[in-house]
């Protein structure tokens, strides 16, 4: 595929979108690499990273190799994402702890456009499609719902939780963070990176390779023999985890970080008018409805990247 500077600089945006939808534990980068019409492209390329790319650099070269690995179109994506997560990271971490209602009502906005962009995109719909939209919605939704498992530090588990957790990063949906929290593994993570502990920060780090690298083949082959049914599970899965991004919520119980602060990690979906406290909901409606907006936006730039 040949492209533009310009072409680089519009995938660079969605790398940026991407990372600042990772940085909020609920919401996947997935979705939006999906409503923004490069997730395809970057299954694609992902399963391009194998040994077969070691040959091609023996073989042909370095420049042989990296087209291979689509590396133009990685590295534009990469360095939107770390823009995005060095940039962004903080404020949205501030409006989390000080907006949340306002947060979440716009991310809630942006994946419910999300789902009606996906649906879209299977041109005659059948009965087995609404199953397995049914079956998709009602999954994410249960695993919304999940309490969390009891911490663990052996190895195995974490080598797990990171092959789980990067594949819920990739799938439309829900995100890789809050996969962590429900296995129990999210503090263990987070303390090992405070801690600077590489043992556990390169277990779980190979089994996110493995989790991308193995998952990725799995997307791959059904995108390329059930697209349609495939679409259809995904857009259930988007529709299922608007659960856990609802605005309004109470909690049930809390997790305390590596710092001593304590963050709610178990919390049910409740109506604005029996919500305790400030409910902002005309804000709230109004930052829904932006973002609504905003995937129409993101289409437009799928759209003339094509």
């Amino acid at each position: 595929m040949q492209r533009k500077l310009t072409d680089y600089a519009f995938i660079t945006l969605k790398g940026m979108a991407m990372g600042a939808a990772d940085v909020v534990p609920g919401v996947s980068g997935g979705t939006i690499a999906f409503i923004s019409g490069i997730y395809e492209e970057l299954i694609e390329t992902i399963n391009n990273v194998n040994f077969s790319l070691v040959k091609t650099l023996r073989k042909d070269g370095i420049s042989a190799a990296w087209k291979k690995a689509n590396g133009n179109f990685l590295l534009a994506l990469l360095l939107g994402v770390f823009i995005s997560i060095v940039s962004l990271a903080k404020g949205i971490k501030w409006l989390l702890e000080n907006e949340p209602i306002l947060l979440w009502s716009f991310f809630f906005g942006l994946v419910l456009a999300s789902v009606v962009f996906v649906a879209k995109e299977i041109k005659q719909w059948k009965l087995s499609y609404v199953i397995a939209l049914v079956i998709g919605a009602v999954g994410a939704y249960y695993i919304t719902t999940l309490p969390p498992m009891s911490q663990s530090g052996n190895l195995l588990f974490l080598f797990l939780a990171g092959a789980l957790a990067i594949c819920a990063m990739i799938l439309p949906g829900i995100s890789g963070a809050f996969i962590l929290v429900l296995l129990g593994a999210y503090k263990t993570v987070l303390t090992a990176v405070d801690e600077k502990n590489f043992t556990i920060i390169g277990v779980v780090g190979l089994g996110a390779i493995f989790g991308l690298l193995s998952f990725s083949r799995l997307l791959k082959w059904m995108f390329h023999h059930y697209k349609s049914i495939t679409l259809a599970v995904l857009t259930g899965f988007i529709l299922g985890s608007l659960n856990k991004i609802w605005p309004w919520k109470k909690t049930l119980s809390w997790y305390t970080d590596s710092h001593g602060e304590a963050h709610p990690l178990l919390q049910e979906s409740i109506s604005p008018l029996t919500f305790e406290g400030e409910s902002q909901l005309l804000w709230a409606v109004i930052l829904m409805f932006i973002g609504f907006l905003t995937i129409f936006f993101l289409e437009k730039l799928a759209t003339k990247s094509e």
